[in-house]
């Protein structure tokens, strides 16, 4: 499992958002191909559209929990429960270990953000420095990782 996490913050440094990197780097266990996951969490970067809401490693989790253990049948209340329950223990975990799941907090920013900056910023040596994005990308994976290797033990 560490390779996943590891992975996830490779394709993070390679220009990948924190959602896309997370949820790619796990994606073969759920019949996903990479270019699949890319797409799937490519509009949850900066906090879903860079609006920095929810962060995107965070929504990375949100979408491997529903993979993961996500209700198929409209009527399923148990098995949505089961995915509620899911997504709030791991979204615990990310608050525990980070402070918040929320991207501009995690960022430090202060106010509103301005709506209308579609431009994600240009990944340099700079933003790497300031940002503690990665981490939190590893932050996300990890938790994930250990998800999984607490459900193998278990059966």
């Amino acid at each position: 499992m560490e390779d996943r996490v590891q992975r996830a913050v490779e394709l993070f440094m390679q220009g990948y958002g924190c959602g896309q990197s997370v949820v790619a780097a796990f994606a073969d266990l759920y019949g996903l191909t990479q270019e699949q996951a890319l797409c799937i969490g490519a509009g949850f970067g900066g906090g879903v559209g860079r609006m920095r809401m929810m962060c995107g490693a965070v929504s990375g989790l949100v979408i491997l929990a529903g993979l993961d253990q996500g209700q198929t049948e409209g009527g399923d209340r148990d098995g949505k429960g089961r995915c509620y329950r899911l997504v709030q223990d791991l979204l615990a975990q990310f608050k525990e270990e980070n402070g918040s799941i929320v991207c501009a907090e995690l960022l430090g920013i202060k106010g509103p953000v301005a709506m209308g900056n579609f431009m994600p910023s240009e990944r340099n040596a700079e933003y790497y420095k300031r940002r503690p994005c990665s981490a939190k990308v590893e932050s996300a994976a990890s938790i994930f990782a250990r998800y999984l290797e607490g459900k193998e033990t278990s059966v």
